[in-house]
């Protein structure tokens, strides 16, 4: 049976979001072991929603309220989170729903901006964490692989994704009533993740061409080589921070990576420029961003705008206390939302409906096909003991046209009953095609194996 636990901007506020998300990696894990019954988990996590997506295996008829209790408790564990919390801000999807509700966020439909590209990657690639960390299951390997399949026929058949825009164009929408113009703007990139292309990539569009690039993790010089801009080092970020106009942060640590004092340490410092450092380190740095502050004592603009992309946040709140800093985050990103391209949207509702409920009558074949081997295993085991008994007879068949009329006989036997199992399982009851087999036949699925 497939679960989702969801817990988004929709019905969860943004501490807890960001909680759920600095946990994600632990999560999977910890909820495979916590219950014999849950065989699987795949976590999807991102700026704006935590969602759990579990495989139970369940005895029929049993409740699997309990299992997910201890799923939700396992979440809460890594999390620091209390369970009945989560309980009553998660919501739960089961069965066909589940699909129908991957299918929509990996479509970006239930994204903040809807039709927003990225979630897609993120969804790729939460399958791909919980192949290497092996807890993945087949039936979570196949709802993810088909949430990537519609999500690219939505792309591809709908105006979805080129109407609809991305988180990060949509702040740089926002900073854009900040910044008179990118073209002159001093903009510092600090991450190297899954956003810093995309926010690059929206920066040049707007014509900003003096970006720079920073990463917590060292891995600013290999992006500003494959990029074309300029990396800064670990000694120079405070000044380089000081120095932006605009300060836009995308990483995935679990840290602030700007805050107060790191600001107002570089203001001071760039402030203090026309006189002559006595540190050399100091003196190199300073010379590095000469460029930048080429008027000694007028290190930046009156004004700095700090764009937090990051979950957790990377930016400190207390930012806004150093003077003429103005701090544009995700919370106020939302409330800017724009909204759906309805005609559009609609268009990929009716794809992502019609792929889940494609998703669901496989399944619900599948569900069968155990039974169906058994049948045709039962139907070739008489066939083939009563040919070996007429050949022990010495009943001859030279040409073999008897067995093969037997056998021809025994597939004509056997279509309607193929034919009515994927009838019942389309219609939700295969209960009743597996209860009649075993009444009129004496066959379970068990006899396969």
């Amino acid at each position: 049976m497939l679960i989702c636990l969801s817990a988004s901007h929709k019905n969860a506020g943004f501490d807890m979001l960001e909680r759920l998300s600095a946990s994600a990696d632990a999560a999977a894990g910890r909820i495979v072991d916590g219950h014999a019954a849950l065989q699987g988990a795949v976590v999807v996590a991102t700026c704006n929603r935590f969602e759990a997506y579990l495989d139970l295996a369940t005895p029929e008829g049993e409740s699997p309220v309990p299992i997910v209790h201890e799923a939700i408790r396992a979440v809460g564990d890594v999390a620091g989170l209390e369970p009945e919390e989560l309980r009553s801000t998660f919501d739960f999807a089961h069965g066909n729903a589940v699909a129908g509700h991957l299918f929509s966020v990996a479509s970006g439909l239930e994204s903040v901006v809807v039709g927003e590209g990225e979630i897609a990657g993120q969804v790729r690639r939460s399958l791909e964490r919980a192949r290497d960390e092996g807890t993945t299951t087949p039936e979570l390997e196949r709802l993810f692989q088909r949430a990537s399949q519609t999500s690219r026929t939505v792309k591809n058949r709908t105006g979805v994704g080129s109407a609809g825009r991305s988180l990060v164009r949509l702040a740089l929408d926002l900073a854009s009533s900040r910044v008179a113009d990118w073209g002159k703007a001093r903009v510092l990139l600090v991450g190297t993740g899954q956003y810093a292309g995309a926010s690059l990539a929206a920066l040049r569009d707007r014509g900003a061409n003096d970006v720079r690039v920073y990463s917590p993790s060292g891995r600013a010089a290999r992006f500003a080589r494959s990029h074309g801009i300029e990396a800064v080092s670990h000694a120079g970020y405070a000044v380089a921070a000081a120095a932006a106009d605009v300060i836009i942060t995308c990483t995935t640590a679990d840290h602030h990576v700007v805050d107060r004092v790191l600001l107002a340490g570089g203001k001071a410092t760039l402030a203090s420029s026309h006189a002559a450092p006595t540190d050399a380190e100091a003196s190199a740095v300073l010379a590095e961003f000469r460029a930048w502050c080429p008027v000694p004592g007028a290190a930046r603009s009156a004004r700095q705008l700090v764009v937090d992309l990051g979950m957790p946040r990377n930016v400190a709140t207390d930012v806004v206390e150093v003077e003429g800093v103005e701090l544009l985050d995700l919370e106020t990103i939302r409330r800017h939302a724009p909204l759906e391209e309805l005609g559009a949207t609609e268009a990929a509702r009716e794809l992502v409906n019609s792929a889940a409920r494609n998703f669901g009558a496989v399944g619900e074949e599948l569900d069968l096909a155990p039974s169906v081997v058994a049948l045709r295993s039962h139907v070739a085991g008489i066939l083939d003991a009563e040919i070996e008994r007429a050949r022990g007879r010495g009943q001859g068949d030279p040409d073999g046209r008897v067995e093969q009329a037997l056998r021809h006989m025994a597939g004509v036997l056997l279509h309607t009953p193929m034919v009515r199992s994927r009838e019942f399982a389309r219609s939700g009851e295969q209960r009743a095609w597996i209860e009649a087999l075993d009444a009129l036949f004496g066959v379970r699925a068990d006899d396969a194996r």
